[in-house]
């Protein structure tokens, strides 16, 4: 999953993690027909199988205790590490030199070290060759246009496409916080036949949903202003940060009530 920190390509590992198991009832067994296919056709992969392999691939993990842990979700320090370093970098360098092409080389020169090192220590490359990419498109917008704020502009409909998105899973009644976090939890998909488990993971994708709203309402105004030293700053507070806020509070909105009885001795 990439996580919506405005950073393009700032994304949490692939399931190297463990991933959570559906419910045996979810899913329909391997080679069942579906509606109107033919006995022995493979079936197409079911709701609960689509919700299930993205949980898996978001990343997103609990302690022991029950409660998430919040600093794997994010891609755990080196993932913390690159997806601010690189844009932080820009930041001084242009506020030190005035120079674009200089800032935009030592980003690029960073998040190219972040690819090496998880290359040399055989981690999955899946986050920092995104972030590579992300950080080489955002300086391609700003060599293009000469304007150093547009290094950052990209994170913008990001963080966009994430707000719009979001909203319509809440519309349809799949909330984004609960696809992240009912697998997490052994619920499955079966909480969407609990109307109050599907308003507390409304409320919870509405609380994630703020998060990247109150970055465009801080960060477009310093970009209007043409403010690179302040918008790469807020940058770095209201990234990874501030969704890592976002996401435990989300977390702690939805806790259900009372749990599965098939999993009453497993902290939620």
């Amino acid at each position: 999953m990439s996580h919506p920190t405005g950073e393009p390509g700032a994304a949490s590992d692939p399931p190297d993690r463990d991933t959570p198991a559906a419910p045996p009832s979810s899913a329909q067994p391997a080679g069942r027909a579906g509606a109107g296919g033919r006995a022995g056709e493979q079936a197409g992969p079911t709701a609960a199988e689509v919700a299930s392999q993205y949980a898996a691939r978001s990343g997103v993990r609990r302690h022991d205790s029950g409660q998430i842990d919040v600093l794997s979700s994010i891609g755990g320090v080196q993932g913390l590490a690159e997806s601010i370093v690189p844009g932080l970098v820009f930041t001084v360098v242009f506020t030190v030199t005035r120079d674009l092409t200089v800032s935009l080389v030592a980003a690029l020169a960073l998040s190219a070290v972040f690819t090496v090192l998880r290359l040399v220590a055989r981690k999955p490359l899946t986050q920092a060759i995104a972030g590579l990419v992300g950080v080489a498109f955002c300086a391609f917008v700003a060599q293009r246009t000469g304007n150093a704020t547009d290094f950052f502009l990209p994170g913008f409909f990001i963080n966009g496409a994430y707000i719009v998105a979001m909203a319509i899973s809440v519309s349809i009644r799949w909330p984004f916080a609960g696809l992240l976090f009912g697998f997490i939890r052994n619920e499955g998909i079966d909480w969407r036949k609990d109307p109050v488990r599907v308003r507390a993971y409304a409320v919870a994708t509405w609380i994630i949903v703020s998060v990247l709203a109150l970055r465009l309402a801080v960060q477009v105004p310093l970009y209007l202003a043409d403010n690179v030293t302040a918008l790469g700053s807020s940058r770095v507070a209201m990234g990874l940060p501030l969704y890592a806020l976002g996401l435990w509070l989300a977390w702690l909105v939805s806790r259900p009530r009372t749990l599965p009885a098939s999993n009453a001795d497993d902290p939620a």
